[in-house]
């Protein structure tokens, strides 16, 4: 028999979205929120050569560069004062929950809930804060070693870059905060989604504009089209994949009264890791290519300059890299962010138990076993949705736009965005249910 949620979820339709007045509120604002995030990024740092930089970035686009453009939605090939991007809190936060499984002090705050996840988010802005100055501080010195790019080089040009960077960046945190709380999903996971999603008419356009003057065809076209709905529904059905443990609770006696045993469900995700190891692995390829371009190819010995090219896109060693990388990051950074240990000694603590395995050390074990096991189809997934546009770039050579780890950060933030509304939507039906009911309670009463 469906739960009283599920019955109110099938019941949702437009009618109880239109009767949500908060909801349309935080929606209001979410996208409030990114037209200013959007406008943000086509105001450009003073004292730059448009046109010069233009032409170095044409330079280094398929390096790490044209992967931070991406993340931060065309800012970086603008040079805009978003530029930066999030990606200096993400990298904090990365930072700060590798050092919560290593310090001990610092694992001891993560226990301590709601004010230790505050002092936590509290030394992650700190690091934000340093990564972003850091960043921008080299920034502003490449920018310099260009021909013709910045106007007037100096420290008040290093000074005034490394200002305005840092305080975009930072009002970026501030804004996805803000998201967060007054708005719909979750705001730094919008912000990266809004970049990504911004440029996808213009690709898309010019991918049917390759079309119409016959440089790809028609039916390719259609392949492509299909081939990426078809992998669109298999993220979806693997990002909402769980493998759910019983846990079962004794019978307890509270005074007289002899309470029956109850059971729930301890869920594993598939994909525990999300989109970070595609993310590292990518970031790490793209950096060899990345540094030779800033310096000067002619000068390089002959062996660096065959790796080079046995690394790039399409080639079969950047292939083979790419997915032992995202399969070494996916079992690693699963084994920082959930402590099989831990688990089983909440569960002990609580009474529960899994049928058949022994509280404590034996339940850890299990668990361990299990989520090796199904974080090792999470690997084989996360490969393949990386390495099919890789593939088919490299045979059809069709410009694609969303690459494997934007795709997956889109289908993933559309989930979480819509089944957030559909919370909301739930909660609206709950409150208008008890409302009905305290009304019939004190027609009743009289």
């Amino acid at each position: 028999m469906a739960s009283a949620a599920e019955q109110l979820a099938a019941n949702l339709n437009f009618s109880a979205f239109a009767k949500a007045e908060d909801l349309k509120k935080r929606i209001w604002f979410t996208l409030g929120a990114l037209l200013v995030y959007r406008l943000g990024t086509y105001i450009p740092l003073p004292g730059l050569n448009p046109e010069a930089f233009a032409q170095a970035f044409q330079q280094q686009a398929g390096g790490i560069l044209g992967l931070f453009n991406m993340f931060a939605g065309g800012a970086v090939e603008r040079m805009a004062i978003f530029a930066l991007g999030i990606m200096p809190y993400i990298s904090a936060s990365i930072i700060m929950q590798l050092m919560t499984s290593v310090v001990p002090t610092l694992e001891q705050l993560k226990k301590e809930g709601e004010q230790g996840r505050k002092v936590i988010n509290q030394y992650t802005r700190y690091g934000t804060v340093l990564l972003a100055t850091m960043q921008a501080y080299g920034i502003a010195v490449g920018l310099e070693s260009g021909s013709g790019i910045v106007t007037d080089p100096g420290w008040f040009f290093r000074i005034s870059t490394v200002i305005t960077l840092v305080g975009g960046t930072m009002f970026l945190m501030w804004l996805g905060e803000q998201i967060t709380a007054r708005g719909i999903g979750n705001g730094i996971s919008l912000i990266i989604f809004a970049g990504i999603v911004a440029a996808l008419p213009g690709a898309i356009a010019g991918t049917l504009e390759l079309g119409r003057t016959g440089a790809l065809s028609t039916g390719l076209i259609i392949m492509v089209i299909v081939i990426a709905i078809a992998v669109i529904a298999f993220i979806v059905f693997m990002e909402r994949a769980q493998r759910r443990l019983l846990i079962q609770y004794p019978k307890r006696q509270v005074g007289n009264r002899m309470f029956q045993g109850d059971s729930s469900h301890l869920p594993l995700k598939l994909n525990t890791a999300g989109v970070i190891p595609p993310i590292f692995a990518s970031s790490l390829l793209l950096l060899p290519a990345t540094l030779a371009g800033f310096s000067n190819t002619t000068d390089l010995p002959p062996w660096a300059t065959a790796v080079l090219a046995t690394l790039g896109h399409g080639q079969p060693l950047y292939m083979l890299f790419y997915a032992v990388m995202i399969g070494f990051f996916a079992f690693f950074y699963t084994a920082v962010v959930f402590n099989p240990k831990d688990t089983a000694d909440n569960l002990k603590s609580h009474g529960g138990f899994i049928p058949g395995i022994r509280p404590g050390e034996r339940t850890a074990e299990y668990i361990d076993y299990v989520l090796t096991r199904i974080t090792a189809v999470g690997a084989i997934y996360l490969i393949f949705v990386c390495l099919l546009p890789e593939v088919l770039i490299a045979q059809t050579g069709i410009p694609f736009y969303l690459g494997g780890t934007s795709l997956l950060i889109v289908v993933s933030v559309t989930l979480d965005t819509v089944a957030q509304v559909q919370g909301h939507l739930i909660a609206q039906q709950y409150e208008g249910l008890i409302k009905k009911s305290k009304l019939r309670g004190g027609k009743r009463g009289r």
